[in-house]
């Protein structure tokens, strides 16, 4: 096999998996080069700790270089163009051309698409939002804190209801509870709809048994920072003392301008392979869309965009070295669900399952909380 060269763009979960998988496949000469504008990689789903106070920044990042010592050409910089039919991406004014191509970009955070959102809350999905919002829990004693869902579809879709029944567990444990009225707003029509009305029952059944209230199908439409009210389409308005979000998600403008959204605005690619339409360049984790059976896109989420990685890495190694490609994305996920008091659920399934997702959702234990630290410590060590 000739010297190859893959360029993965993005160090999110996906980007990190599959530099590291082709590093290992690929032999010495072949070059994986991973791209990203953030020094650091920061393990999203511990921002929900941070939130509360169980973790601190530190803990959840990792200094994206260290894998240059993996034998991963790691390049900080902003991909300012991507050339699909090329396999080639501008960064820093200078062109890279490589054998395959990974774009593993996620979803850009919009809080900005929703008048005075920005600046009336706190974004749940970023480092500095998660941090902000820690201290100003810290200082808050009474009053009404409103969780909300600002677009019916988002990544981590479990996120904003363990961020309420977290918040409740911190209120109750600094012997505030009875002074503070906790709501979660909702653009969806409830809980982790993809995964079926059961899952999406017992879910809303824990959040209802921590006292929070719920308003499914709230549209915002606007917020008010200076009145703290927010509007919502069905013609609500909901004062509110704190405010928690999770902003809407677009497709970064740089896979736009590249023609490789589809209509959606994600990213079409084959659902078991991951191959986009421009040959020998692929698209893992949120930046894709894939339409599942019952007419709902697969969930944006962390554990998909790991294993279409190893996917792709073991097919383009496969492709490469000029074996059959095997391997093959099967839809299988799971994610734990934080409930609080040192307990989580646990949901794990078949979302390529016909006709329906598959999908089985464990009661809360505390097994599965400490599953989830131990989950956090093994991927950091892992993967750094």
């Amino acid at each position: 096999m000739n010297q190859k060269t893959v360029l993965v763009l993005g160090g999110g979960t996906g980007g990190i998996v599959a530099a590291h998988r082709l590093r290992r496949l690929l032999p010495g000469p072949s070059r994986v080069r991973l791209i990203e504008r953030s020094a650091e990689h920061v393990f999203q789903p511990s921002l929900l700790w941070l939130m509360i106070g169980e973790r601190e920044p530190a803990t959840i990042q990792r200094p994206l270089p260290r894998l240059n010592r993996r034998g991963i050409e790691v390049e900080q910089g902003t991909i300012e163009e991507i050339d699909a039919r090329a396999r080639a991406v501008r960064v820093g004014g200078r062109e890279q051309t490589g054998d395959a191509l990974i774009v593993s970009l996620g979803a850009e955070l919009a809080p900005e698409a929703i008048p005075g959102l920005a600046e009336a809350g706190y974004n749940l999905y970023s480092l500095e939002g998660a941090v902000a919002l820690r201290d100003a829990l810290r200082q808050f004693q009474s009053g009404h804190i409103i969780v909300l869902t600002a677009a019916p579809a988002y990544k981590c879709p479990a996120a904003p209801y363990e961020a309420a029944m977290l918040i409740e567990y911190d209120c109750r444990r600094r012997g505030i509870r009875s002074r503070v009225e906790i709501s979660l707003c909702a653009a969806e029509p409830g809980p982790m709809g993809v995964a079926g009305p059961e899952v999406s029952a017992a879910v809303r059944g824990l959040v209802a048994a921590k006292g929070v209230a719920y308003y499914p199908e709230h549209q915002v439409t606007a917020v008010h920072a200076s009145e703290r009210r927010i509007s919502f389409a069905n013609g609500a308005q909901v004062e509110y003392d704190l405010l928690a979000f999770v902003p809407p998600h677009r497709v970064p403008a740089v896979v736009q301008a590249a023609g490789l959204a589809g209509e959606g605005g994600w990213v079409s690619v084959d659902p078991r392979t991951l191959e986009t339409k421009y040959p020998s360049v692929f698209a893992i984790g949120d930046v894709t869309s894939i339409p599942l059976k019952l007419g709902k896109p697969l969930p944006k989420a962390g554990v998909f965009a790991e294993r279409q990685a190893e996917v792709v890495a073991r097919n383009l190694a496969a492709r490469f070295q000029g074996r059959e490609e095997k391997a093959a994305f099967d839809g299988w996920g799971a994610c734990f669900v934080e409930t609080g008091d040192g307990r989580a659920a646990y949901g794990a399934g078949n979302f390529y399952a016909e006709p329906t997702p598959q999908i089985k959702l464990r009661r809360p234990g505390w097994a599965w909380h400490v599953g989830k630290v131990l989950f956090e410590k093994f991927w950091l060590r892992k993967w750094f």
